[in-house]
């Protein structure tokens, strides 16, 4: 089904991002572009990325967010002191 209509992105697209190893739906947004444009979609949006984070956590019989994708920020204070 399609959940984004603005950006044509469907539960399947979304299934195969948290697959893919995407476990935050702020990345998986900014990767699909779903719920970006008018936000009418978000909450079906979410519930579908919610059901397959806890899909993958059965598949594997471990928490899926410990092995999301992280991008590392560093703190300005210590990039001042380097």
């Amino acid at each position: 089904m399609i959940v984004c209509l603005c950006h044509r992105v469907s539960d399947r697209d979304i299934r195969r991002s948290v697959a893919d190893g995407v476990h935050n739906f702020e990345v998986m947004q900014d990767e699909t572009q779903v719920a970006s444009a008018c936000g009418s979609c978000h909450d079906c949006a979410r519930e579908v990325f919610d059901e397959a984070l806890r899909a993958c956590a059965a598949a594997h019989g471990v928490t899926c967010a410990s092995t999301a994708r992280v991008i590392p920020i560093t703190p300005i204070s210590q990039l001042a002191a380097a």
